[in-house]
């Protein structure tokens, strides 16, 4: 009985010499064999060993096997070992005890070589795919939490030299001798950095509102003002499709001058507009408006809607994580990135579209605290 590699080990507990012996000659081929005759002895060896399996009887003079198995998994040692019950208790309720108590399996004496080694067989694969499950949950927690180093370190990185890049146009503006067009493009070299800047900063962002760590920073925003930028800085994609934008404050035309005040942390309300209203142009056909409407109170609405509809496969799935159909490139994180903020602002984020009408709308919802209720 001395162990072989690769040979799984079994625990035969019996206090009848002449049933050890039959277990033993079925399972004799293949096997690494440990007997005990007694509850205290089982427990001992189980400890000192770790064997792979164990058959174990359940009628026992100084310990039974309801008792033995009780302990078993009482103990953090012993508790992934999987018990097989052999006894000639066969009464249902007998069955049902030593599952209760934690066992895999239950064979009724007299047993069979057949039974026997199948069931063995079954329950060694079937701990072997548990472990090998365990193994490869353990290595992805491991990839997962240096995929979130990475990113950390390469957000760290990245700002240092995008600081310096960002630095330089001022300096070079100071200096003079450049002309219009020169000083215009610097400038868009100074902006573009600080958006390069504020994405990177709102990637780490997302990341602790993923895992509900991100502490929310409102304060009172014009959501009319920061609208009418962004239909500026989308103007250009807008153009290409001959889609008009159009802001509605309050159930009234925009006048280009009135404001109306939300709160919301402003990186984040802005992202959030960026995201749905560029998705908006993407997903509308050419020369159609999509309109943005504000609508003050608790909560405060922000409604987009544009012509054309989302396809039906991701419909159900819209906001959650890579959702995309239909767009080259697309990640399927800006929908996402916008429900987790609208969620991270105590509000949500709901999407309605229509195939008889041919018209899609998300609805963005800002709890307003009393102080900073939004107001025209």
């Amino acid at each position: 009985m001395n162990a072989a590699p690769d040979r799984p080990s079994v625990l035969i507990v019996d206090d009848v010499p002449a049933n050890i012996r039959v277990i033993v000659e079925y399972l004799r081929d293949g096997h690494d064999l440990h007997v005990a005759t007694s509850g205290a002895d089982a427990l001992d060896l189980a400890a000192r060993l770790g064997p792979d399996i164990i058959l174990l009887d359940v009628v026992m003079p100084d310990m039974d096997g309801y008792a033995v198995c009780r302990r078993l998994k009482a103990d953090p040692g012993t508790r992934g070992i999987p018990v097989i019950f052999v006894t000639a208790c066969h009464a249902p309720e007998d069955e049902a005890r030593g599952l209760s108590l934690g066992a895999v399996d239950y064979i009724v004496k007299p047993v069979s070589r057949a039974v026997v080694r199948a069931r063995v067989k079954n329950h060694l694969e079937l701990r072997a795919a548990r472990e090998s499950l365990a193994r490869q949950n353990e290595a992805l927690k491991e990839a997962v939490v240096l995929r979130e180093d990475v990113d950390k370190i390469m957000r760290h990185d990245l700002k240092a030299p995008l600081t310096a890049i960002i630095g330089l146009p001022p300096l070079i503006v100071e200096e003079g001798g450049l002309s219009d067009g020169q000083a215009m493009l610097l400038k868009l070299i100074e902006e573009n950095g600080f958006k390069m800047l504020s994405m990177i900063n709102l990637s780490l962002d997302l990341f602790k509102m993923e895992r509900g760590t991100y502490q929310l920073r409102a304060e009172p925003v014009d959501a009319a003002a920061v609208i009418r930028r962004l239909f500026v800085e989308l103007g250009t994609l807008a153009g290409y499709k001959k889609i008009t934008f159009a802001l509605r404050l309050d159930g009234h035309d925009d006048d280009g001058a009135a404001a109306v005040t939300v709160w919301a942390e402003r990186l984040l309300f802005y992202t959030m507009l960026a995201n749905c209203l560029k998705n908006a142009v993407e997903a509308s056909p050419e020369a159609r408006s999509v309109t943005v409407e504000v609508r003050p109170g608790d909560p405060a609405l922000v409604v987009i809607t544009n012509e054309g509809v989302v396809p039906p496969e991701i419909r159900s799935r819209f906001f959650t994580k890579y959702a995309t159909a239909g767009k080259t490139g697309g990640t399927g994180l800006g929908a996402y990135s916008t429900r987790l903020i609208a969620e991270n602002h105590g509000g949500f984020a709901r999407m309605e579209t229509s195939d008889e009408t041919g018209v899609t709308s998300i609805t963005l919802a800002l709890p307003q605290p009393e102080a900073g209720r939004a107001d025209t």
